[in-house]
């Protein structure tokens, strides 16, 4: 599939000297779900200023459905829908209104079918006549996205867009994402909620310190940093673990009533019917099995980390 989206070698340095972004090469192909993580200061909302035009980059290039950001920056601009992180809407403006207005700075004609089917999509139909002020915290943000979507763009930047919203509506914003996706819509997200990325991304980026350390299929990424843990309960608990199991690394748990063990999902053998063996022969009785794999977060907080060292 062809990028959408094409970033090389592109830096950022501010008034100061603090380095935003450090090289930054990357490409998002159309139709893609792609999920930046990082913690505050990596370096997310400075690439996505860039991209949408509201930084200048330092040095690199930067072109979107072939356009250059800065020498062809209004058609690149015309490609992009900018979810922002804060809520920044005019308070005693229509909702309809403010959509389509929207819609008019990009220099599209009057399509109001197209517009009471992207809020009826968003779920604000029903307000289209409320004044902003008058929507609570999760309304206003789908005015921002309404307002995104309102030219009809290609690409459509979410920074951090279900921030400070509750669980329930967290998860219509993913069903929204889903949707748009199936449109053919390509997404960026950047986001603090890791559970966010692993339900919606198809891939996911990580960044820090301005530089992205990691960028892969959501699914290669969990296979290949992730590791899967044995849970095995005891049927009477222990104060001790065996000398004899001390080679399996294991984690004592629950007052003694369970053990954990780890293993490299990568590797050519677990070692667990070893280990069951070994258990057996210690005179320990198994209650009850179960295994778990790795987080994304916990991928996440390895590789910032590791990119800290």
């Amino acid at each position: 599939m062809a990028a959408i989206v094409e970033i090389e070698n592109l830096r950022k340095v501010y008034d100061g000297g603090f380095e935003a972004l450090k090289g930054v090469t990357l490409s998002i192909e159309e139709g893609e779900i792609l999920a930046l993580l990082g913690p505050n200061g990596a370096g997310k909302t400075t690439l996505i200023s860039t991209i949408c035009g509201i930084t200048n980059p330092g040095s690199g290039a930067v072109r979107v459905a072939g356009h250059d950001v800065v020498a062809d920056y209004r058609q690149a601009r015309r490609m992009i829908g900018l979810v922002p992180q804060e809520i920044n809407l005019e308070p005693f403006t229509k909702v309809i209104d403010t959509v389509r207005f929207s819609r008019g700075l990009f220099g599209k004609p009057r399509n109001d079918a197209f517009l009471k089917d992207l809020l009826t999509r968003l779920s604000l139909w029903d307000k289209k006549d409320s004044r902003t002020r008058e929507l609570s915290g999760g309304m206003k943000r789908r005015v921002l996205i309404a307002k995104a979507l309102a030219h009809e763009p290609r690409v459509l930047f979410l920074d951090e867009p279900t921030a400070g919203v509750d669980v329930e509506l967290r998860k219509d914003m993913w069903d929204i994402v889903a949707d748009l996706k199936a449109q053919g819509v390509t997404i960026i997200l950047t986001t603090h909620y890791i559970e966010e990325a692993e339900a919606i991304a198809d891939r996911v980026g990580v960044i820090s310190k301005g530089e992205l350390l990691l960028i892969e299929e959501k699914a290669s990424l969990m296979q290949r940093f992730g590791q899967k843990h044995l849970q095995i309960d005891l049927q009477e608990p222990v104060s001790d673990i065996p000398e004899t199991l001390a080679s399996y690394g294991l984690i004592l748990q629950e007052g003694g009533a369970s053990v954990q063990y780890s293993y490299d999902t990568r590797g050519e053998r677990t070692g667990i019917t070893a280990l069951l063996n070994d258990i057996a022969a210690a005179g320990l009785v198994l209650k009850d099995i179960k295994t778990e794999e790795s987080s994304l977060e916990e991928i996440f907080v390895s590789l910032v980390s590791e990119g800290a060292a």
